[in-house]
């Protein structure tokens, strides 16, 4: 039998069917009227080769008319290095094409390609805030809004990958409809929900289904903090950030992705991940969580035994990271957490969930029972692992430090294994992330790099980085000194010397 296991540290891909971002939709509905009587289902049951009676169902409509105007498409320009047709050739295989005879394959001058994506989103104040995905505006040169039969040009107030949302804001110049955020702790598999969204470009396009399943875990984004609403409801690519909406008229829950090549599989985010983070994205533009800095397990039925618990509630501590918040407070490998701050851990949800929305530098208590002895410990939050800067939006997130393209984070233990540093390094940043259009990009700069020196002087972490990097001026040269994963326990250290640009936004 395979266990699940989570990862409360970060982020793991799940193996299996292949999830692609791009939509989500919903429904559910009581479909048998209350003024049907016993006698009518008594004959329904007997005659089941004669036609079913017309049941009188509640029309969408009235509903679809309400909310509607609250719903936008949006149009994001960005651009990429390597043309889109070049993922449907053979390596090598474009130089048969000569560019004089075929144009589509020749690279425009300053080697880079305009694309544009579409996506969907959905108003959430008369003011102007949007919510959508983080992978629909991710890497944007421009957000197009279309609302009120106009295009308006939004900016991104806050990111928060580790969940794949978004907030933007677009100027008005009077109060605009606005959907309101509901519960998505009350929906029930089987109710009916409606998505509204954008596939293909094709404005408010409205689907229905039902809610097939909760708290699905797919690894596509940070694998311990998902909690998807599955569905049945036909998914296409651009419903991404688009609203799922209950009968009431409330958002319950955000498009976000569907099954590829399985058309009744489609995942929406609950709107209360959104509602718990909604302030610091308005606030800080992105959002810091608390870390304990374990890795959990749900407890089955054989964990239970095997540990003399078969009564009891919690999640079983697999590894504790060295150094981590967990550790320094004495909790080991074994114990099963039962409580957090007096609230009962049923199972490893409700741990996240609640550590999640703990700012770094609280301080909680932790009950846990080791070889059956109960015991309490306070332990001072950590920061969770999230890259420290969103510098590839390209939309006034630059500054004096975004110019680099690039996503960062101090060194620890975790990105150090996953990306298969040394386990001893101490000083630097890891680069969590990095655009195709960052200087560093064509000096082999790449996801996992190691920083470790800038203008020769040696990195002890990301505060220290962003300090020296902002004081760089326009114009002036960087010299770097990086190290790569070559392959396993080989590695290679080098210098990259790149020039900071001296037009403000870096082209």
């Amino acid at each position: 039998m395979r266990e699940k296991v989570v990862n409360f540290i970060t982020g793991t891909v799940v193996g299996g069917s292949f999830i692609v971002f791009g939509m989500v939709l919903a429904g559910s509905f009581n479909l048998i009227p209350e003024a049907y009587t016993a006698a009518e289902k008594t004959t329904k049951v007997a005659s089941v080769s004669s036609p079913s009676p017309v049941i009188g169902l509640p029309s969408f409509a009235p509903l679809v008319e309400r909310v509607t105007p609250a719903v936008v498409t949006l149009e994001v320009v960005y651009f990429q290095k390597e043309h889109p047709s070049s993922e449907l050739l053979p390596p090598g295989f474009e130089k048969f094409f000569d560019p004089r005879l075929f144009p589509f394959f020749q690279r425009p001058p300053g080697g880079e390609y305009r694309r544009m994506k579409g996506g969907s989103g959905f108003i959430i104040s008369p003011d102007g805030y949007i919510v959508t995905n983080n992978h629909v505006i991710e890497g944007a040169e421009k957000i197009g809004v279309k609302v009120d039969d106009r295009e308006v040009e939004a900016t991104v107030v806050g990111v928060d990958p580790a969940t794949d949302l978004a907030l933007l804001k677009i100027e008005v110049e009077k109060e605009l409809p606005y959907l309101k955020l509901g519960d998505s702790s009350e929906l029930r598999v089987g109710d009916w929900v409606m998505v509204i969204g954008s596939p293909s470009f094709l404005e408010h396009t409205v689907t229905v289904g039902i809610v097939s399943a909760k708290g699905r875990q797919l690894g596509i984004v940070d694998f311990s903090l998902e909690n998807f609403i599955q569905t049945d409801a036909a998914i296409n690519f651009g419903n991404s950030g688009g609203p799922m909406i209950n009968l009431k008229g409330e958002v319950v829950g955000i498009a976000v992705a569907k099954n590829f090549g399985q058309d009744n599989i489609g995942f929406a985010i609950p709107v209360n991940t959104l509602k718990t983070i909604l302030d610091d994205l308005k606030t800080e533009g992105k959002v810091r969580r608390g870390y304990l800095g374990i890795y959990l397990k749900d407890l089955d039925y054989e964990t239970k035994k095997a540990f003399g618990v078969e009564n009891i509630d919690g999640v079983l501590v697999e590894n504790v990271v060295q150094g981590s918040p967990a550790d320094k407070a004495g909790i080991k490998h074994g114990d099963i957490v039962i409580a957090v701050d007096k609230i009962k851990v049923k199972n490893s949800r409700v741990l996240i969930d609640y550590i999640a929305s703990r700012k770094p530098g609280e301080k909680v208590k932790v009950t846990f029972l080791r070889n059956g002895e109960k015991r309490t410990v306070e332990v001072k939050l950590g920061e969770r692992n999230g890259s420290r800067s969103v510098s590839d939006q390209g939309l006034g997130k630059e500054g004096e430090i975004g110019w680099l393209g690039i996503e960062y984070d101090d060194v620890n233990s975790d990105l150090l294994a996953r990306c298969g540093l040394p386990s001893d390094v101490e000083n630097g940043v890891i680069v969590t992330g990095i655009s195709t259009r960052s200087p560093l990009y064509d000096k082999n700069v790449r996801k996992c790099s190691l920083i470790l020196e800038v203008n020769g002087k040696e990195i002890r972490n990301a505060e220290e980085f962003e300090t020296i990097i902002s004081k760089v001026k326009k114009g002036d040269y960087v010299r770097f000194y990086v190290m790569n994963v070559l392959s396993k326990d080989n590695y290679q250290k080098f210098f990259v010397i790149v020039k900071k640009p001296s037009t403000d936004n870096g082209k």
